[in-house]
C-alpha cells in the first residue's frame, strides 16, 4: 500500500517502488517532485540524516554531469541513458520581426528511459 504521512494509506494503492520509497502515487495534473522531495524521500527511504541524502543526491547529480560535461553516457541499466547530442547552426526567424537570425551550433542533454521504468510507468 501506499501512505502518505499525513493523509494515511492511500485507496486502491497497489504495492511498488513508489512503497519501497515511501512515496505516494501521484494524479494526473498533480505537481512533480522538486529537489527537497527527492532528497526528503531518499534521507526517509535509507534512513540517512537529510544533509548526508543532500550530498548524496548531489554527488550523483555532480557525476552525471561531469561525465556529460566531457562527452560521454550514463547509463544506468533499467532506469535509463543520458547522453548529449549535437546540435547544428541553423538560421531560424525573430518571432517579433520576422528577420532571420543565426542559432549557434549547442550540445544538448538528453535521456533515454530505459526498459525498467518504462515498464514502471505503463
Amino acid at each position: 500500500m501506499l501512505q502518505h504521512p499525513d493523509r494515511g494509506v492511500e485507496p486502491g494503492a497497489a504495492a511498488g517502488a513508489g512503497d519501497r520509497l515511501g512515496m505516494q502515487e501521484r494524479q494526473v495534473g498533480d505537481e512533480g517532485m522538486n529537489k527537497q522531495e527527492l532528497i526528503g524521500t531518499v534521507a526517509e527511504a535509507t534512513g540517512m540524516t537529510k544533509n548526508d541524502a543532500t550530498k548524496a543526491v548531489e554527488a550523483v547529480f555532480d557525476s552525471i554531469t561531469a561525465q556529460l560535461k566531457n562527452g560521454d553516457e550514463v547509463r544506468l541499466v533499467g532506469f535509463g541513458t543520458f547522453s548529449v547530442t549535437k546540435r547544428k547552426a541553423s538560421t531560424g526567424r525573430n518571432p517579433r520581426t520576422g528577420e532571420p537570425m543565426q542559432i549557434e551550433a549547442s550540445s544538448q542533454p538528453k535521456f533515454k528511459p530505459g526498459k525498467g521504468l518504462k515498464d514502471a510507468v505503463n
